[in-house]
Order: structure tokens, then C-alpha cells, then sequence
């Protein structure tokens, strides 16, 4: 076995490395400075081998060269080109990086995922890395584990490689993190489901080619009358309702989808009926600790660029750095920051990679991950001054895209009710 994966990596990295070399990489993307992460700059790392570096160091190329000199236009139109970037990433193999082999992936572990969320963070807004982990790591997790073989060739395939965009179809409006009050229906007539409801704050949803859709297929218990389904998006009755406007995420179009007796193949059922609340639960443990793992990297530009603007920027006649509050207080964030990576995000890897449940643990760090991030763009924020207040810096934007962590994927009082209930403190009903 050990001797394969060696194998897929190695054929891997040569084949990226063929890749990024075809065109010359873009000088000077960013007047702004480029720093490495914590994880990045030591060889002793918890989890990572010399192959998930040099997993990192192909993608970072790509990021440099085809999407970072790119991201402003992006945010400032308020999309970005799904399919063209996809595509790029589909074809150099980082769509599917934990996904079986027979579907273009490359059977990799799930730790090859969290290196790839990694430096994906690099990426100069959230909206871009947020939208790629709804393809790799939020809507094709469970159809990847249990769909049927011709589910798969059809709906996972081609988008691991970039063919097809796909979006995860759980929220509703009245029902975002409470996820078993769902009202989006799909009854089975003969050999077809007849889909009818709607779904809100669907990520990739005006650009996306399928989604995979949790709806009510019984009349039964909550937990247990839901199903998840492959929806092809240009199906007919399916109406993108309108492109939402949002405060951060800028860049990553948010759909509000309805469905009018849309008619969906009962093949395209992934798994067994009825259990699509379950599939779904797991689909979430790999999506908080995805973000986790994307969000510290974000937050280490942020402190790096915060350290550097400050050190040239003079209040009082010095530095805005060398005020004791200042760095001290930059001192106290990294360390939360290194506190988070080292034990919480890599331990939990480890551990769900081994096939333990994670949902605790998982939801622990998603808590603190999203709380962390908000303390680490306010603070950053401040000491940014007037120039934070303006669109014209990282760090506002990052202000406005973290907000999103401690909403989206469940709400942080989800996250503690989840914890709560594993510690067996949570109010009986």
C-alpha cells in the first residue's frame, strides 16, 4: 500500500511539475509581501511529509500565476469564472486529491485535502478558496463514499476534473444550521423524484452544473426521512431565483435556488434512502475541518502583512510596531494561531484519517477557528488605522470574508450545542 501511494504521488508531483513549468510564472503579481505559514517553514511538522509540501509548493504556482493576479477583478465584479478555474485546477489534480483513482482522483488520505486548504488560503480573498472547497470537500464527500459506480462516472468524474461545478444544496430560508427542519421535498413517482421547495445561500449556484440536494424523500422522523440526491442544474423547473448580495465572499457567487416539480432520476440517489441527514452530518465534519485548515492560513497573512505595514507606519514618532500593546498583542494572536494548527487541527486529521468520529473535536475547532479569525481581523484592522477602513488592503477584506466562519457550515451556538451534547450537559427535552 505504501509503496502505491508513493507511486500516485510521485506520477503526481511530475505531472505538476510538468505543468507549472509549460508558461512562465507571472512576475510581480502583488506589490504586496509573500510570507510562508508556520507549517510551511519547519520540517518536524505533526502531519505533513516532504510530498504534501511539494503538494503545496505546485499549487502556490498555480495560485501566483493564474487566479491572485486576477482576484481583485473578481471581487469587484462579484463572481468569478467557475468553470475556467476548475478547470485549471481539475487538470492538475486538486479537485480530487482524497477521491478514488477510477474517477481521476488521486487516493490520496484526507491530510493531502487539509495541505491543499492550506495554501489555498493564500489565495487573496476567501470567496475563491471557499467555492473550491464546496467541490472538493462539501458535495462530493458522500457521493464519492456511497454513490452507485454510474453516479459517480456521471456526476464525480468530471468534477474532479473540472468539467462540471457543483454546489451543496442544505440550507433553506428558516432553516440554515438546523438542518433537520429542511422543507424542500422530493416524492418518488415511479422511476423519477418530483422535487419541489427551495434552498438559500448556495454557494456556486448560479454557475453550478449539479447540485447535490438534501430534501425530504418520506413523511417519517426528521433524522431519518432525508435523502441526499444529484440535481442537475439545467434541469427543467430548476430557477436560479437571483445572485445574493453579500457583505463578504465577494467574489463567490450565493444563489437562491427554486425548484418547480423538477424531475430527477431515482438513480440519482446517493446511497440508501433516508439517509441523507447522516450522509450529510459526515459531509460536515470534512467541511469544518477543511475551513479550519484554509483559515489559518489566511490568518498568518494577515498578522505578516500587519507586522509589516505597522513597521513602517509611525504614530508619535515611531513605528505603530513598537508599541508594547501592539506587538504584544500580535504576539498573543500567533500564538492562538499555532495553539489552533498544532493541537486541534493536525491531532483531528490524524484521528479522522484513522476512521474516528470526529464531530467533537471537529466542532470544537470550527468554534474557535471562527472566533479566532474574527479577534485576528479586528485587531489587525485597528492597527491598519484609517487605511484598514478602505477596500484597498487584504486585511478588510479578510475583516469581512472571516465573518462568514462563525455562520456558515453551522452557527457557533450549533457548534457548542454539538459540543454540549457529547459531554451529555444539554438540557433533555
Amino acid at each position: 500500500m505504501a509503496q502505491r501511494l508513493n507511486l500516485v504521488v510521485s506520477r503526481h508531483f511530475s505531472k505538476l511539475t510538468s505543468l507549472s513549468s509549460t508558461g512562465k510564472l507571472a512576475e510581480n503579481v502583488s506589490s504586496k509581501p509573500k510570507t510562508a505559514s508556520g507549517s510551511e517553514i519547519t520540517a518536524d511538522h505533526l502531519l505533513y511529509t516532504p510530498e504534501h509540501f511539494a503538494l503545496k509548493e505546485s499549487l502556490k504556482k498555480i495560485i501566483d500565476q493564474d487566479i491572485n493576479p486576477y482576484v481583485d477583478q473578481w471581487e469587484a465584479e462579484g463572481i468569478f469564472p467557475a468553470h475556467k478555474v476548475f478547470k485549471l485546477l481539475g487538470n492538475a489534480g486538486f479537485l480530487g486529491v482524497n477521491k478514488p483513482v477510477e474517477y481521476g482522483g488521486l487516493g490520496l488520505d484526507f491530510s493531502y485535502s487539509i495541505a491543499v486548504s492550506e495554501e489555498l488560503g493564500n489565495i487573496r480573498c476567501g470567496g475563491i478558496p471557499m467555492a473550491i472547497g464546496v467541490q472538493t470537500d462539501m458535495a462530493t464527500p458522500a457521493l464519492a463514499r456511497f454513490g452507485s459506480t454510474e453516479l459517480k462516472k456521471e456526476f464525480l468524474l468530471p468534477s474532479i476534473m473540472g468539467d462540471k461545478v457543483a454546489c451543496l444544496g442544505v440550507s433553506e430560508v428558516g432553516a440554515g444550521s438546523d438542518v433537520a427542519t429542511i422543507k424542500t421535498n422530493a416524492v418518488r413517482e415511479g422511476d423519477e423524484y418530483v422535487v419541489n421547495g427551495g434552498k438559500m445561500w448556495t454557494t456556486n449556484g448560479t454557475q453550478a452544473d449539479w447540485m447535490c440536494l438534501l430534501a425530504n424523500t418520506s413523511d417519517g422522523p426528521s433524522h431519518k426521512n432525508k435523502s441526499l440526491i444529484c440535481l442537475p442544474m439545467n434541469s427543467p423547473g430548476v430557477h436560479i431565483a437571483r445572485k445574493i448580495d453579500k457583505m463578504g465572499m465577494r467574489s463567490s457567487d450565493t444563489a437562491e435556488v427554486f425548484f418547480d416539480d423538477v424531475r430527477v432520476p431515482c438513480k440519482n440517489l446517493i446511497g440508501q434512502e433516508g439517509m441523507g441527514f447522516t450522509y450529510q452530518m459526515l459531509q460536515f465534519q470534512e467541511e469544518r475541518l477543511w475551513a479550519c485548515g484554509n483559515i489559518l492560513t489566511m490568518m498568518d497573512n494577515i498578522i505578516q502583512e500587519t507586522i509589516q505595514y505597522t513597521r513602517q507606519r509611525k504614530i508619535f514618532k515611531m513605528p505603530v510596531l513598537y508599541h508594547q500593546s501592539v506587538h504584544f498583542r500580535l504576539a498573543e494572536l500567533e500564538t492562538e494561531i499555532e495553539l489552533l494548527r498544532s493541537s486541534s487541527i493536525a491531532p483531528q486529521v490524524a484521528l479522522y484519517i484513522k476512521g474516528n468520529d470526529v464531530t467533537k473535536l471537529a466542532s470544537m475547532a470550527k468554534l474557535k477557528a471562527g472566533r479566532l479569525s474574527r479577534e485576528v481581523g479586528d485587531s489587525c484592522l485597528q492597527y491598519w488605522g484609517g487605511m484598514g477602513f478602505t477596500s484597498d488592503v487584504l486585511v478588510s477584506r479578510f475583516y469581512r470574508d472571516a465573518r462568514l466562519l462563525s455562520i456558515g457550515g453551522g452557527a457557533d451556538e450549533v457548534m457548542l450545542s454539538i459540543i454540549c451534547k457529547y459531554m451529555d450537559t444539554l438540557p433533555k427535552k
